[in-house]
Formats: C-alpha cells, sequence, structure tokens
C-alpha cells in the first residue's frame, strides 16, 4: 500500500491516539505526547464527520479530563494545532489549553520578570485590515507572512506595502481570529532581511 506522507501522519497520530486508549481503559494517566495524539485523533475524526469548527474545538477540550494526565500536562501543553479534513477542505483547528488551565505555580510555569518587553524593536510597522471573504472563521498565527494565508483572507494594507514583507504584530506562539464574513483591523510589522 502506499500512502502520502500526509496519510502516513494520519496513520501514526491514530496509532498513538490508539496507546492512549489502552492506557486509560487500564486505569493509567496519559503523558503529554499520548494526551496530544488521543484529541488530535477526535478532532480529525470529529472534522470528518462534518461538525462545526466551533463543535469541534469544544469537544476536543471534553476528550481528555485533569484526573487522567499526569501531573504538568497541562502547563506543558498550552495549545495544540491540527489539520483536520472537513467536508469543505482542510482547516488547521487550533485549541486553546486543551487539558485545562495550568496550576499557577506547577511544572512549567512562568514567571515572568517586571516590566514590558518590545516585541521586533525598530522595525516600522503598518496598519493592516484583513477580510474573511469564507465561510469559516480563520486565525492568523503570529509570524505568517500575510501573503501566505488562506486564500478567503484578504489584506488591505494602509500604506500600500506589499503583504509579503509583513507579518502580524502579534507575541510569538499567538494567533488573531477573523470570524467567516467579517473584517479585523491588525497592526503587521515589517520583516527583517533582505528583500
Amino acid at each position: 500500500m502506499h500512502l502520502t506522507p500526509r496519510e502516513e501522519e494520519r496513520v501514526l497520530l491514530h496509532g498513538a491516539a490508539e496507546l492512549a486508549r489502552r492506557r486509560l481503559a487500564r486505569g493509567a494517566r496519559l503523558g503529554a505526547t499520548e494526551a496530544i495524539a488521543l484529541v488530535c485523533d477526535e478532532i480529525c475524526e470529529l472534522a470528518w464527520d462534518g461538525l462545526d469548527l466551533d463543535d469541534v474545538v469544544r469537544r476536543a477540550r471534553e476528550v481528555v479530563g485533569p484526573g487522567q494526565l499526569v501531573e504538568g500536562v497541562p502547563a506543558a501543553v498550552p495549545s495544540l494545532q491540527v489539520e483536520a479534513l472537513f467536508p469543505h477542505g482542510t482547516t488547521l483547528v487550533h485549541v486553546d489549553r486543551p487539558f485545562g488551565p495550568p496550576s499557577a505555580d506547577g511544572p512549567g510555569a512562568v514567571r515572568p520578570a517586571p516590566g514590558t518587553v518590545e516585541l521586533a524593536p525598530g522595525r516600522v510597522r503598518s496598519g493592516v485590515v484583513l477580510r474573511n471573504e469564507g465561510e469559516q472563521a480563520v486565525w492568523v498565527t503570529s509570524h505568517v507572512p500575510l501573503d501566505r494565508l488562506n486564500r478567503r483572507l484578504r489584506v488591505d494594507v494602509d500604506d500600500g506595502t506589499d503583504p509579503a514583507h509583513l507579518r502580524l504584530d502579534l507575541p510569538a506562539g499567538t494567533a488573531l481570529r477573523v470570524e467567516a464574513g467579517a473584517s479585523r483591523g491588525a497592526t503587521a510589522v515589517h520583516l527583517g532581511g533582505a528583500r
């Protein structure tokens, strides 16, 4: 049997999820890897069944309860993302806090120092408007060049800068959601390096 790389990844994900199901069946707790695999496998199946994206995200948070995890997993996994095949096509599903909120001082806790950190200091910024002309909400992550977004998302730059030279001015690992049929203003930062 010949599988595409994407199909191979899906089979591997399912295998890890089955390991998680076996561990849960015998009362064992899950570590981060198998918990992530189980939730991602469920997301892919819910998408395949045609559930709405918001329902998939809501149900993904219910797959594994805190009592089924080894200590520290909620802190170690603040979010997860998986590409899932819906009837309308592939969508990146982002689930924030898939295992609930982490304890304030548990393993992996972040203890920020006082003060603020400037993001991309000295870089030029431009105002942008993101218009979602599609039928599903679209998330734009922090470091994606604005010319590589979902084809249903239009980008208008207030100063005429080429979107290929911009990314959203967001902290690393965060994203901005643009609802279906909606427009959302944001600030973009100019990319560094040679053009």
